[in-house]
């Protein structure tokens, strides 16, 4: 049974509240062990250590900040292995899902060794007689992050690398669902020469996350997670005069043109709509064929994937995903199915009764398919978080534009098809931050930025 506490001061330390949670290993339902959860004493030290060991790091120079991100990178390489295999057990996704988590938040470290330049300030010689005009990038301080479960090491390393790069000291209040990896990274940008409390990591639930909503010496917030948590962070930090950052939740659509590589099409949805059992905020779970012709070509070919995805535990090579993260995320999502039969959509695929042999605790569901959704239906309205893909049949390119730009939420959109034109003009009307041509899950490289238009 491990025990996960705090990274606190460059170690780990045990959690004083008295308050733990049990982590779960999704793929057998089993506890693999317990997380603290801290108070706001536990917090508190954390800013503390944080708030002194900050100015010594931003008076470090910059070349040499980011030789600590350059010796992180090396020992990540030789613990990939081990690193994935501890994600895959806490969150459920298959071992190759996890390696994707790892790099591409690697990916971002390598962006942020290139943090002394980009940090350069401007120069103006001469702006009036005398006087030369120039600016300066200063660190603010302490920054937190609070992470979401789906992605335990891309999205803390997304914040943990720019903040730490650029002379801040930075706080992680990750996901307690899958704790592990988290620490891990703390102690190997120790190992790799980063300064006793620049990185802390505090476990925890709702009263960490008012700790740092509410803590005067925490001057800027990112958070990746729901809406409506968003929504309550955004509101709260500002409140406390702090520069917040939320990205909440996303319903992305696919925009399946009559001119599209059917087959094409279909491997990249199978991909997106269904890899790491739809638990991700850029999985495509809305298909749009413009035209009945072109819905029923894709819904021939579409359904018999779908029923042919092989669901099992995460350290089966073989599986195309594996379990949700919780027994309440499972119950969740067959809620989510059950809304949608009632609602009149057409359940074509159902994936509720799938069952495991040897695994039957596990957090498991085989891959749900709808057709004939429409825009009122809360299946298509809100986020769904699992194996679940809706299709919508749209009249015309029309009225699909106005379909993805009418959702309230513009997180990604892909349109797949042969014409550039019409590629062209998609990708300059559509209201979506992130837009995919032929390409299913519009996730940018590290060098641009990633975000939603709404």
């Amino acid at each position: 049974m491990i025990e996960c506490g705090h990274f606190i001061g460059g170690k780990r330390v045990a959690g004083t509240s008295g308050r733990k949670q049990d982590v779960m290993q999704p793929m057998d339902g089993t506890v693999r062990g317990t997380v603290a959860l801290a108070s706001q004493a536990e917090l508190r030290a954390a800013v503390e250590n944080a708030k002194a060991a900050q100015p010594g790091w931003a008076a470090t120079n910059p070349q040499r900040r980011v030789r600590v991100l350059m010796k992180f990178l090396e020992l990540v390489a030789k613990e990939y292995d081990s690193l994935a295999d501890i994600l895959a057990r806490e969150h459920g996704k298959t071992i190759a899902d996890a390696k994707g988590d790892i790099q591409r938040g690697l990916e971002v470290v390598e962006v942020c060794i290139g943090a002394p330049h980009m940090m350069k300030g401007e120069f103006t010689d001469g702006a009036g007689p005398g006087i030369d005009v120039y600016s300066m990038r200063q660190p603010l301080g302490v920054v937190a992050g609070i992470t979401p479960f789906n992605f335990p090491a891309m999205i803390p390393l997304w914040k943990i690398a720019p903040a730490i790069a650029c002379g801040n000291a930075f706080i992680l209040k990750p996901s307690e669902r899958d704790p592990g990896v988290p620490l891990r990274i703390a102690e190997l940008f120790i190992e790799a020469g980063l300064p006793a409390g620049i990185l802390n990591v505090v476990n925890g639930d709702k009263e960490a996350v008012d700790a740092i909503l509410d803590d005067p010496d925490i001057k800027a917030i990112g958070f990746v997670g729901s809406t409506p948590i968003a929504h309550y962070i955004y509101s709260r930090g500002t409140a406390s005069g702090k520069r917040v950052q939320c990205f909440g939740g996303a319903k992305n659509h696919m925009i399946i043109m009559p001119d599209a590589d059917m087959d094409q099409t279909v491997d990249a949805l199978i991909g997106a709509g269904y890899g790491s059992a739809g638990e991700r905020c850029m999985a495509i779970s809305v298909a749009v064929p413009v035209g009945n012709d072109t819905a029923n070509r894709l819904m021939e070919k579409l359904v018999p994937r779908v029923e042919s995805l092989k669901v099992g535990p995460s350290t089966d090579s073989s599986a195309d995903f594996g379990p949700l993260v919780t027994a309440q995320a499972l119950e969740r999502v067959k809620g989510y199915v059950d809304t949608g039969v009632k609602e009149g959509a057409k359940l074509v695929v159902d994936g509720r009764g799938f069952s495991m042999q040897g695994y039957e605790n596990g957090y498991y569901m085989g891959g749900c398919l709808f057709d004939n959704v429409t825009s009122d239906m809360r299946i298509y309205k809100e986020e769904i978080f699992g194996p679940v893909l809706s299709v919508v049949r749209a009249p015309t390119y029309e009225n699909a534009i106005k379909l993805a730009n009418d959702h309230e939420m513009g997180n990604g959109v892909a349109i797949f098809t042969r014409d550039g034109d019409a590629a062209r003009d998609f990708a300059s009307r559509v209201q979506v931050g992130m837009v995919g041509v032929n390409v299913p899950i519009p996730v940018p490289i590290a060098y641009y930025t990633f975000g939603g238009w709404k």
